[in-house]
């Protein structure tokens, strides 16, 4: 199997568990009676600090996951494999360490490392697009 695409598969199953940490956190709370259902707000801040750095690691991970799966899709089809390995690598990586930092806490030293986590992801999946429309450049 390609690089890209295990590093794809840890890359959404990873958010899959954030998003199942989510869903545990708010069913305890309703079946422990402190929660109803239906107070747990779309986009509005609501529960403990804990709870809403995970709901959101969880939000940003989802929302990164397409483009990262459409980059890593363009790469196996078109069989570019030079750089992408490596920076597809750095995109998993820097996403776990970005999101395990966004749960833990919400200092400033914390946020810095969370950003600077996030800006090595979009710099490596820009890597990626550069390279694969080289490639396809160079195919023209």
């Amino acid at each position: 199997m390609p690089v890209e695409l295990i590093t794809l598969t840890i890359y959404a199953v990873w958010t899959l568990l954030l998003g199942m940490a989510v869903v545990w956190w708010r069913a305890v709370l309703v079946l422990q009676g402190k929660s109803q259902s239906n107070e747990f707000a779309s986009g509005q801040k609501h529960g403990s600090d804990p709870y809403w750095r995970l709901n959101r690691a969880h939000i940003n991970a989802a929302e990164n996951l397409p483009i990262f799966a459409v980059v890593c899709g363009l790469a196996v089809y078109l069989s570019v494999y030079e750089w992408i390995e490596a920076l597809a690598i750095v995109v998993v990586v820097a996403r776990l360490i970005q999101s395990t930092i966004h749960i833990s806490s919400n200092h400033v030293w914390a946020v810095n490392l969370r950003f600077s986590a996030m800006l090595v992801q979009q710099f490596a999946i820009l890597g990626m697009v550069y390279r694969i429309v080289q490639v396809v450049l160079d195919g023209l």
